[in-house]
């Protein structure tokens, strides 16, 4: 094993330009970064190369500085780290654009820029790496509206927008996403939950869009994600009926839609999901629940409907509330019953369950 990296120096330019780019430092994380050994910067991890080259020299595969408190912009000189696979840097106080070069960085998997300063678009530039498979952007200040762009590449598997301030309606690209997770909470997104929503690859477990300006109905198509392990709308305006598709989420673990104006019973079926850990329902307008529910408390899994318009129950809201007014002006329309015969999922030509069920909205 080789003790340093030299690839023309390149690698070197590239780390010194990094480090000019910094305007503070106040733990004197840098002060390693200083000669021709480049492997043992703090921070820089090196491998060797994932193609032979000319020498047997090292190259920096992973640079990770998160939790450093530096402040500074990102240097377009980083594009010049050919081989580097992660860029972790988490907690600190970057801020200024995203270059345009990391499009070029073509071994790079995992992008972990949350928690820092950054603001404007979304940073097109993220759309074109061609091999990421991570991509954490929360905890900055990027607004605008989220591309359809994001939602289409075939490697991403981790999105991570929440806690920005991101406006405009979900692009309907995103239940084409091949990812597994995808976290766009605390943002601005207005609009509906599209209908596509049952059209979703089978390889998404976690969804999660709390705390922001969604309105309409929950679509009956999202019982058919059917690999859903996490779905969070909380903190929302949606309105109706919670879906009777929703049982057909067998693996779901977590379910929270509180805060919203849903009404109507709390379909019994939903309470039978076996893998369920967390139900919350609290502070909408559900004026039924079945005793299926209440048993949860048994299985000990956590169930919170406190603040709806339950007879009965403890913790409910004040009468006045509960005229059939409150909940919002749609209704959603749904086939009553049992347990979707279609559960299975809308894939293909999107007729293998769907038709079930079928979702309207009316004044």
């Amino acid at each position: 094993m080789h003790s340093f990296a030299s690839t023309d120096n390149v690698e070197y330019i590239a780390l010194q330009s990094f480090k000019s780019s910094i305007s503070d430092d106040p733990n004197a994380i840098l002060s390693s970064w200083s000669g021709p050994n480049i492997c043992s910067y703090k921070g820089i991890f090196c491998s060797d190369p994932p193609e032979p080259l000319s020498s047997a020299s090292l190259v920096v595969a992973i640079v990770d500085l998160n939790r450093a408190n530096l402040a500074g912009t990102l240097t377009p000189d980083l594009s010049l780290l050919s081989h580097l696979s992660a860029l972790h840097l988490n907690s600190n106080r970057f801020c200024g654009s995203i270059p345009l070069s990391l499009s070029n960085l073509e071994y790079l998997y995992e992008l972990d820029l949350s928690n820092n300063l950054f603001s404007g678009p979304f940073p097109s530039s993220t759309l074109q790496i061609p091999n990421l498979i991570y991509l954490d952007l929360r905890f900055n200040s990027f607004s605008g509206q989220i591309p359809d762009e994001l939602f289409q590449n075939p490697n991403l598997d981790a999105i991570f927008l929440n806690n920005n301030q991101f406006q405009g309606e979900i692009p309907d690209s995103l239940w084409s996403s091949s990812a597994s997770a995808i976290n766009l909470a605390n943002n601005q997104l207005t609009g509906s939950i599209p209908a596509s929503f049952g059209y979703s690859e089978p390889g998404l477990k976690e969804i999660l869009l709390p705390n922001n300006r969604l309105t309409g109905c929950i679509p009956e198509g999202v019982g058919y994600v059917t690999g859903m392990q996490v779905l969070d709308l909380s903190f929302n305006s949606l309105t109706g009926h919670l879906p009777d598709s929703i049982s057909c989420l067998d693996g779901i673990e977590v379910l929270n839609i509180a805060h919203n104006k849903l009404s109507g019973d709390l379909p019994e079926v939903v309470c039978d999901l076996r893998n369920l850990l967390n139900l919350t329902v609290s502070y909408n307008f559900f004026s039924g629940v079945s005793d299926d529910c209440t048993r949860l408390l048994f299985r000990n899994v956590g169930f919170d409907l406190a603040g709806n318009c339950i007879p009965g129950r403890d913790l409910q809201r004040p009468a006045p509330e509960c005229d059939g007014t409150s909940a919002g002006g749609l209704s959603c329309l749904r086939v009553p019953g049992m347990r979707p015969a279609g559960c299975g999922g809308a894939g293909g030509d999107g007729m293998s369950g769907l038709p079930y069920f079928f979702r309207v909205s009316v004044p």
